[in-house]
């Protein structure tokens, strides 16, 4: 028999100072059988990077042809493709031929490191494609703050990204390895 998704429940407060972004987001997040709480966590906060009104969560792992998050425009055209891991160069080209602006978050210590040395040859073509890369140390850390109910609060300013969950806090720094900010 199949496993089901986990659903989550997040409350998720913004405070991005960056772009000058305040608005609670209140989200049902099924995490897939297969993921991880530090995937989880960090497609939380890459929303959170990329917030806005439009922005929504997609099936993600279940479908091979949806980012993990997507922000539409009002027509239905793909304003913003978010993906986290680490595609191949055939997805990233479909991804930005598909999308005005796409994101991807890559993770995993050496082995994001490797893959980017292997593809940034070829995402150099790619003005529309902005690669940043969250530590080991900030996913594992994001990791110990997921339960199935949270009240998330992420602030942003430079760069810089502070997750609390009650009395915890994570800071994650994220690194651009493409695009501009």
């Amino acid at each position: 028999m199949a496993q089901k998704a986990t659903i989550y429940k997040v409350e998720l407060s913004i405070s991005d100072m960056d772009r000058h972004y305040y608005e609670t987001h209140k989200l049902t997040v099924a995490k897939h059988p297969s993921e991880t709480d530090e995937r989880l966590m960090v497609r939380l906060v890459a929303f959170a990077l990329n917030a806005h009104e439009h922005l929504e969560m997609t099936k993600g792992l279940s479908t091979d042809d949806e980012p993990d998050i997507w922000q539409k425009s009002l027509s239905g055209e793909l304003d913003v493709w978010v993906a986290l891991g680490l595609p191949s160069e055939k997805v990233m080209r479909q991804s930005c031929g598909k999308a005005a602006k796409v994101v991807v978050y890559p993770y995993g210590g050496r082995t994001a490191e490797v893959w980017w040395d292997k593809i940034k040859n070829s995402a150099s073509r790619f003005d529309n494609l902005q690669v940043t890369r969250i530590s080991e140390t900030d996913t594992s850390a994001l990791a110990t703050l997921a339960s199935r109910a949270m009240k998330l609060q992420i602030n942003i300013q430079d760069g810089d990204v502070m997750v609390s969950v009650d009395d915890q806090i994570v800071h994650v720094t994220p690194v651009r390895w493409k695009g501009t900010a």
